[in-house]
């Protein structure tokens, strides 16, 4: 995963679903966007194209902490 990525999971509460949920949980953007359409992903829909992913729920997807650390 990116630093920039690793980052913003560490200190924003939402991210960009794509590319830094979509790099996060490891998929490509048509399947980021794909999962966000089916609800598999939960976003927040900021006007009609920004989709935007809660870090909190990322971090329990992929099993890290606050930190960044492996949970």
């Amino acid at each position: 995963m990116e630093d920039e990525i690793k980052e913003a999971l560490k200190t924003r509460l939402v991210v960009p679903l794509w590319p830094h949920a979509g790099v996060a949980l490891g998929l490509k953007r048509g399947s980021a966007y794909a999962a966000a359409a089916r609800g598999e992903i939960p976003c927040i829909d900021v006007g009609v194209r920004k989709k935007n992913v809660a870090t909190s729920w990322i971090r329990q997807t992929v099993g890290l902490d606050r930190d960044g650390q492996a949970a």
